[in-house]
């Protein structure tokens, strides 16, 4: 079967020649200029929008969309400037009725026009690259109606003159002003910007700086702060109302530069009620709207921080070196703990816990609590006093706010060794007198301390705990052993302290009764008997007695006493009279404790166990000493406390300074150790620097004590210079043999 033949179609073009008519496009485009006329009289309801459209379409399609376009220009000009004559001719308030009400008949005609002319929008208009309609009717009503000679100015000067009677007091349309503002953003926001927005924030900011310079002058800081804020808070809801809400940020940014930026100095400086007098008042409401609005604008919250550190910081320095303060340790503590919990309120309150005000407010504690050199042993002795007496019958939980506040003090120290020092002679006479008011505590006290500062802080007072408990026990087992020996002797409790652990001071020679002797002869040969390898050296300095005793014929009572008032005491067994030097060379007591020994046994009034001639309140070596038979008290037990100084004199604070400076020297020598053993070779400088930073936990050790401890070490040969570098040293002959 062969092949068939391809067939070619061809489709060829309709004879039939269509024929125009000549008139066709300008017919066509009355009837449409006719219908937009009628759209702009609001006779809109008798068109058929269905046959308007057809005719549009056709004319497009036909070619004619230029003329249409044109001719829709045209009309729409005409239209507008009969519009923009209707505006111009109304009279005041009538204006901006006129002007919105032309607008949203403009935008409905607009939007009819647009429905008609769809398909012109839809394909003549992209392919010319021309105005769609919608935005062409916008740049019309713009240029004609807005932009008119008469118009624009009296626009912006009405809309200027609202805004301002608005800021006077009085009561706007602001519905209208909506309206008219956002025709002016929907126009675009250049118009927006130009017509309107950069002349409002012009004469915004000529309005402020007039007002805040009339303020400033009649007002003082906190009424001034109200008034900026309520400015402030206007501006924001006069945005929300009637503003485009970009605007927002600008206007507060004029309001903050003229009321705030411009008169920041002299509002924290102004005279009697400034910064400074509401941080003295503690006017939280206050502080709190000036941090609030000095945050908004640059270096505000520098300058607020800047015056309250100095201010904290004169202040603090004022308490720390003033006499009067000096001589109550405990009120000397509990102010600063009170300055700390005033500013700590304000930094909560008004100034919404920042952390830059925090960190100054510690820097300016740290500062000036370390100018008293004695701050160390004041906390001390403020935190002997709460656990004395201070807070008996306080709940736990107000025990651990005290306790936290005490190590907030204890953070600011830069000579943490020295607080150890004194805190360990405290707590040794709290526990041998069992005077502290809860071991629970003391011992919480001794974790946290342990939490800041490591183990190493804290061994010794834990081993002062241990020692406490052990002794119970070995005082159990001498009584279990002995006990039925001793007979009417006099009942014995010794504590046995741990050399190194106690602060114990070099044992002094004090004679104790011959009563009191043979029972400590009992416990020593029990103790060395039970333990072996140890020596006991009695601290008669630190312990105490109850006697009892019996005044004139019968008055008897319990005296509560030292063990160097008990050796006083009972010499007069045998003798009515004394002489001090008859009562120095029976006891053998050092002269300074004598001394205080008998000035609280003669000289305080109502526990005047002695008397003296001639009676003064100083004890001199002249003076005589008699039992007082006429002694009365209404308690049977009497306790009759050494007179000492709540706090150390001058010598023994010397003294203590001493003694914490030779414990510094192996702790500075084993950080240099430390630290050359790990780099090997170090110059002198760094080694200072690295030092310092590994001890600074416990104390700032002084450069020239540094110094001295590496000639040391080099005499040592744990170190040697370079012999080149004379600032250089190297790991000594010591440690390259190991």
């Amino acid at each position: 079967m062969s092949a068939q033949k391809k067939r070619n179609f061809q489709i060829e073009a309709f004879k039939h020649r269509v024929v125009v008519d000549p008139k066709y496009a300008e017919k066509t485009w009355t009837i449409l200029e006719h219908a937009i006329k009628e759209i702009y009289n609001h006779n809109a309801s008798g068109l058929s929008f269905e046959e308007l459209y057809r005719n549009a379409y056709n004319m497009v399609l036909h070619k004619f969309g230029e003329k249409l376009y044109s001719g829709l220009v045209r009309t729409m000009t005409y239209h507008l400037m009969e519009i923009s004559k209707s505006i111009e001719a109304a009279q005041g308030e009538l204006f901006l009725e006129e002007l919105n009400r032309k607008w949203a008949e403009h935008n409905k005609a607009l939007q009819m026009i647009r429905d008609i002319l769809m398909y012109m929008d839809r394909t003549f208009i992209p392919s010319t690259r021309k105005t769609p309609v919608h935005e062409l009717g916008l740049n019309l009503w713009r240029d004609v109606v807005i932009h008119s000679s008469k118009t624009q100015s009296r626009l912006l000067d009405t809309l200027l003159e609202l805004v301002l009677r608005e800021r006077n007091g009085d009561v706007i349309n602001r519905g209208l002003m909506r309206n008219i503002i956002k025709m002016l953003m929907d126009l675009g926001s250049y118009v927006y910007q130009e017509d309107f927005e950069k002349h409002f924030l012009e004469v915004s900011a000529d309005f402020y700086r007039c007002e805040s310079q009339e303020f400033i002058e009649s007002c003082d800081c906190g009424n001034y702060l109200k008034k900026a804020e309520r400015r402030l808070n206007e501006e924001m809801e006069r945005v929300s109302h009637y503003l485009d809400a970009k605007s927002e940020a600008k206007i507060t940014s004029v309001v903050e530069k003229e009321m705030i930026e411009s008169h920041m100095n002299r509002l924290v400086h102004m005279e009697s009620s400034g910064l400074v007098n509401m941080l003295v008042d503690d006017k939280y409401e206050d502080l709190g709207r000036m941090y609030n609005l000095f945050r908004r604008v640059q270096n505000g919250l520098v300058i607020v921080r800047d015056v309250m550190t100095s201010y904290i910081r004169d202040t603090g320095k004022h308490l720390v070196t003033d006499p009067e303060r000096l001589r109550d340790p405990v009120d000397f503590v509990q102010r600063l703990l009170d300055m700390k919990d005033k500013y700590d309120k304000i930094i909560s309150l008004a100034f919404n816990n920042d952390k830059t005000f925090q960190n100054a407010l510690n820097s300016s504690f740290e500062y000036f609590i370390n100018l008293n050199a004695r701050s160390p042993e004041f906390i001390s002795l403020f935190v002997d006093d709460k656990l004395r007496k201070g807070l008996r019958g306080v709940s736990e939980e107000d025990v651990e706010v005290v306790l936290d506040k005490v190590m907030m003090l204890f953070r600011y120290l830069q000579e943490k060794d020295v607080f150890e020092k004194y805190y360990k002679q405290h707590l040794a006479k709290r526990l041998l007198s069992g005077k502290t008011v809860s071991d629970d505590a003391e011992r919480s006290l001794i974790v946290k301390l342990k939490t800041e500062c490591g183990y190493q802080f804290t061994s010794k007072l834990e081993g002062m705990f241990t020692d406490m408990k052990t002794s119970q026990d070995t005082m159990h087992g001498f009584y279990t052993a002995v006990g039925p020996q001793l007979g009417d002797s006099p009942t014995l409790t010794v504590q046995v302290l741990t050399t190194g652990s106690w602060p114990t001071q070099p044992s002094v020679t004090c004679n104790l009764p011959a009563e009191i002797m043979w029972v400590c002869e009992k416990f020593k040969s029990y103790y060395l008997g039970t333990h072996t390898g140890r020596r006991l050296s009695w601290q008669t300095n630190m312990g105490t007695a109850d006697l009892k005793t019996t005044f004139g014929k019968d008055k008897k009572h319990e005296l509560n006493v030292s063990t160097y008032q008990m050796c006083v005491l009972m010499l007069f067994n045998n003798a009515d009279r004394l002489t001090y030097k008859d009562i120095e060379q029976a006891t053998e007591i050092p002269a300074t404790d004598l001394k205080r020994c008998l000035q609280s046994l003669a000289c305080v009034k109502g526990k005047n166990v002695l008397r003296k001639e001639p009676m003064s309140k100083d004890i001199v070596e002249d003076d005589t000493f008699f039992f007082n038979d006429k002694f009365t008290s209404k308690f049977f037990k009497v306790k009759i406390g050494t007179v000492v100084a709540q706090r150390e004199s001058e010598p023994e604070n010397l003294e203590t300074r001493q003694r914490v400076e030779e414990d510094r020297k192996p702790q500075i020598e084993a950080a240099i150790v430390r630290i050359m053993k790990s780099r090997r070779v170090l110059d002198h400088n760094n080694i200072v620097a690295e030092v310092t930073k590994q001890l600074q936990a416990r104390f700032l050790p002084n450069p020239v004590v540094i110094k001295k401890r590496i000639e040391s070490l080099i005499e040592r040969e744990f170190l040697e210079r370079d012999k080149t570098d004379r600032k250089l040293y190297r790991v000594g002959y010591q440690y390259r043999c190991e």
